[in-house]
């Protein structure tokens, strides 16, 4: 029998749904396709029907986890009378407390965090590099034009700046999903965000 659009498309979410759990338990590495079939109760043929291999299924789980908006952050950036700084700390800020309480997000990118980025899934681990690249330009370029506006610190370059903030953001995010969430994410996370941007501020009576 012919299946409608809505039911492929309800079968292919219940396998992403089954593909986290069966990823968080035992790893990308050693979960097999026959495995992430059987907990989402259907059969071997279903699962490559919609996924061509596991590498396939795994960028599927990565573009899951929503990024922030940058076209929306990128025009709040534009404005000229834009504190860069402080858009940017916002952005980092609402994207720690995201975190904090999506469960979600937070198995899926465990699951990025121990994966072992051999064989088939190295093209996973390029993807995730391309991403940070892109990223890393939109931020850098942010803090150039914060530089521009005198907003920067003359000591801080865009570049050594951006690279500061990307490692602070990730140090945190995976220490607090891999170490057993010793921390206050949100409250803390935040609270060392503050810090780190106003040492990217100017020193007062600067001129």
């Amino acid at each position: 029998m012919r299946r409608t659009k809505a039911e492929a498309e309800a079968t292919r979410k219940q396998l992403l749904c089954a593909a986290e759990r069966v990823f968080f338990v035992k790893g990308v590495s050693t979960a097999t396709m026959e495995e992430v079939a059987k907990a989402a109760g259907v059969t071997r043929g279903a699962i490559y029907w919609h996924f061509a291999n596991k590498t396939d299924l795994f960028m599927e789980l990565y573009k899951s986890v929503p990024l922030p908006q940058e076209d929306m952050v990128a025009g709040e950036l534009a404005s000229e009378d834009a504190d860069v700084l402080s858009v940017v700390e916002r952005v980092a800020g609402e994207w720690l407390d995201t975190l904090a309480r999506d469960e979600q997000r937070q198995r899926i990118l465990s699951i990025l965090l121990r994966c072992d980025y051999i064989g088939e899934l190295a093209a996973v681990l390029e993807k995730q590099q391309q991403v940070d690249d892109e990223h890393m330009f939109s931020l850098e370029s942010a803090f150039a034009r914060a530089a521009g506006k005198g907003q920067l610190n003359p000591c801080w370059s865009p570049k050594t700046a951006s690279s500061a903030l990307r490692w602070m953001m990730k140090g945190l995010c995976s220490e607090w999903l891999l170490f057993g969430r010793r921390f206050d994410l949100a409250r803390e996370g935040r609270e060392g965000l503050r810090r780190m941007i106003e040492s990217l501020r100017p020193a007062k009576g600067a001129p």
